[in-house]
């Protein structure tokens, strides 16, 4: 019985000495280049940040970081490319509340579950929605837009560049809490759906700032509120839905985290979240990001993020299935 004493003690050894996540992971990570997966196009603004903080993540693991975009199947291809990868650190993802709280929900059937197989990094950004309305519209404030719906002998027509995006589960969420009835008009792309609010073609949308900062400087369209809580630093002057509309706890954003595959050592998600938000917390990236038109967060921790995308989840897949668009797509 000695030798299977001293055999059970050489294993014991062994393991002990070569623990699973030991923090020599952390340490010497990273040993070769990190790709971080844009499911968006090149050109992008997920695309444009994305690249502006892998150049200074670089710089700072000593490390090249390559950017990679994968886009199509209304970024699934390039989550499930990432959620299939290998949980080492470096295949990493830059995903959306749409890849996170409402694919799962709107898709009959998707190839990854982001609470399963991704991990997050560092949420960094929201990117709000602007209310606008067509200048002829006798509205200046929520308040009287609510009214005027309300009392319209016909529903007000609204844009979105389609059925079950943020932009029209924004006015869907209006409509839930104000107890109005407006009528869906889809577009392509948000161009085209903004494009007929200043033409007066339909009454109104909530569109994403970047394209509609321009219009309301030059007077084609008339903002009335941001959906975020946080007024935009593009656009100061525009007051919170939840403050206009005095609706406390209204807010339809969409929002960047970076993400890695389930079963990443510990170590190294952490070692990422510490160099990012120290990339991200800089005055100059803030302003970066507050420029095009988005809100920069104080990154939380990895705890509170993973709390804001299961409420958020949560909030998206009631709206879905009460407009009776669960596994609609």
């Amino acid at each position: 019985m000695a030798w299977l004493s001293r055999r059970c003690a050489l294993i014991a050894f062994l393991l002990v000495g070569v623990p699973l996540h030991s923090p020599i992971q952390a340490q010497d990570y990273p040993t070769r280049p990190i790709t971080i997966v844009v499911t968006l196009s090149a050109g992008t603004g997920m695309d444009v940040i994305a690249r502006l903080y892998a150049d200074k993540l670089s710089q700072s693991l000593g490390k090249p970081v390559v950017i990679e975009n994968r886009p199509g199947a209304a970024t699934m291809l390039g989550t499930t490319a990432v959620a299939n990868a290998s949980p080492d650190g470096y295949t990493l993802l830059v995903a959306t509340s749409a890849a996170l709280s409402l694919n799962p929900t709107i898709y009959k059937q998707i190839s990854y579950d982001p609470e399963r197989d991704l991990v997050p990094v560092l949420l960094y950004l929201k990117s709000p929605f602007i209310l606008v309305v067509n200048p002829a519209l006798p509205v200046q404030t929520v308040p009287e837009l609510i009214k005027y719906a309300k009392e319209s002998p016909t529903p007000l027509n609204y844009s979105s560049p389609g059925t079950g995006g943020l932009p029209y589960l924004s006015v869907e969420l209006m409509n839930q809490r104000f107890g109005l009835k407006m009528t869906h008009v889809p577009y392509r792309a948000t161009p085209q759906a903004v494009g007929d609010v200043a033409a007066g073609h339909v009454s109104l949308s909530f569109a994403e700032a970047g394209a509609t900062l321009a219009l309301i400087r030059d007077g084609k369209l008339r903002a009335l509120a941001v959906s975020s809580t946080q007024r935009l630093p593009a656009h100061p002057s525009v007051p919170p839905m939840a403050e206009a509309a005095n609706a406390p706890g209204f807010e339809t954003v969409s929002w960047h985290v970076l993400m890695a595959p389930a079963k990443t050592p510990r170590p190294i998600v952490e070692k990422l979240h510490a160099e990012m938000k120290r990339i991200l917390s800089a005055p100059d990236m803030k302003k970066r990001l507050s420029d095009l038109g988005l809100i920069p967060l104080d990154p939380p921790s990895l705890a509170e993020t993973e709390r804001y995308i299961k409420s958020e989840t949560e909030k998206w897949s009631t709206l879905v299935k009460k407009l009776g668009l669960a596994g609609s797509q």
